[in-house]
């Protein structure tokens, strides 16, 4: 009885044991071919936090109109 518990256990473990070893496989560790200066990096954030804030704040800003609205009759 004790056998049929614990063979799903050990066929897990296996299949993680297989899947640590192919993403090892994946990592490389040479330094990056070209160099990212801060004016990029500051770049780069800088388009991040205006693609993700810049809708929240369309929205946020028109939040009396959307409370004025009507809601629709169905």
């Amino acid at each position: 009885m004790s056998s049929i518990f614990r063979r799903p256990t050990l066929t897990r473990l296996l299949f993680i044991k297989a899947v640590q070893q192919n993403q090892r496989l994946t990592i490389y560790s040479k330094p990056p071919k070209e160099k990212i200066g801060p004016v990029q990096s500051v770049f780069a954030l800088c388009v991040f936090a205006i693609t993700l804030l810049a809708p929240a704040g369309w929205i946020l800003h028109h939040v009396p109109e959307y409370r004025e609205r009507s809601t629709p009759h169905l």
